[in-house]
């Protein structure tokens, strides 16, 4: 049976919990989106890599929120370059634990390490499937996570990670500071 698409999913699930209103957010296609984000956003790779190759810097994790639902953990993350502590991205996300393997899964609950980097430590095969590009309006929980002062246009994507067979292990929202 097809998922249906939520445009913000997962970042609206921890607005709806905080009681905060959604920031506003329009719909890309793929070519309306500006360089140098689109070489970071609308290829299908994953970010952490992608993100720690342009800013020449390995990336941590900074968890704003997090909350362990059945077989889900939910994060409301910075990524964040180790040298600068300065971050690179504001992300929600939503990784389902059953196909991950145990060691895996401890890494993840652990909090540190992002994702895309767990992937990689575990040599887990999957894919990166990117279902729209947004440009947004920060607010003032999304500035302030980014460190910033004003509040540009930011610009991110909603992404699902998928096993080789196909099964989400991760829904994701992932929006850039100003680069």
């Amino acid at each position: 049976m097809p998922r249906p698409f939520n445009l913000l999913y997962p970042l609206d699930t921890f607005y709806a919990a905080a009681g905060r209103p959604l920031p506003s957010a329009v719909r890309l296609e793929p070519e309306e989106v500006p360089e140098p984000y689109h070489r970071l956003l609308v290829p299908t790779h994953d970010m952490t890599p992608t993100l720690e190759a342009f800013h020449g810097d390995r990336i941590h994790l900074r968890v704003l929120d997090r909350r362990l639902e059945e077989a889900a953990l939910c994060r409301l993350v910075d990524l964040v370059l180790n040298g600068q502590e300065r971050p690179v991205e504001f992300g929600a996300i939503v990784i389902y634990l059953d196909p991950f393997p145990e060691s895996a899964r401890e890494a993840l609950l652990e909090g540190y390490r992002p994702l895309g980097t767990i992937l990689a430590d575990y040599a887990i095969p999957h894919q990166s499937c990117p279902q729209a590009f947004l440009k947004i309006t920060p607010d003032q929980f999304i500035a302030d996570a980014l460190n910033l002062n004003a509040s540009p246009e930011l610009f991110g994507r909603r992404n699902v990670l998928l096993t080789d067979r196909g099964e989400v292990i991760a829904d994701i929202i992932e929006i850039l500071p100003p680069v």
